[in-house]
Order: C-alpha cells, then structure tokens, then sequence
C-alpha cells in the first residue's frame, strides 16, 4: 500500500507534487486544472490560496474529483470580497 510522505506546491513548475514511499511522484499541473474549470478571478484567489497553504488540500479535491463542487460553494475561505 502506498503511504504518502510528501506534498508540497511547486511554484517553478506551478504543480503540486505528492512523494509517496516506494519513491513515485504525482504531479498536479495547477494550470492544466484551472484551465479545465475555467475559473474565476475569485475562485483563482482561492485556489492560490490552496496551493500555498494547504495543498494537500488542493491535491485532495483534485484526486477524488470534488473540484467542481468545491468550485462552485457560496464562499471560498472567505475571499470573496
């Protein structure tokens, strides 16, 4: 079974990598997402938001395809205005 040990956001790359203990990498091409939600100026607040606090957070909306739904809540970490 394979245990993640590192997640981290790449601003280089603007992924998020994820190193699991057998040594594989997953990245997340932060672009490539937003790109196929189009989001918006407030909802891309948020995800810059995710991605340098929490991007493991962002990571998990992006695996368990919740993304959308999260896209779409009335308030996004309270950056709304």
């Amino acid at each position: 079974m394979l245990k993640l040990i590192h997640c981290f956001y790449n601003m280089d790359t603007n992924c998020v990598e994820l190193t699991y203990n057998d040594g594989s990498v997953l990245s997340i091409d932060c672009e490539e997402v937003e790109n196929a939600y189009d989001v918006t100026t407030r909802q891309m607040a948020d995800l810059d938001w995710l991605l340098c606090n929490a991007p493991m957070e962002y990571a998990q909306l992006v695996l368990s395809g919740e993304m959308e739904q999260y896209l779409s809540g009335a308030t996004l970490h309270g950056l709304e205005n």
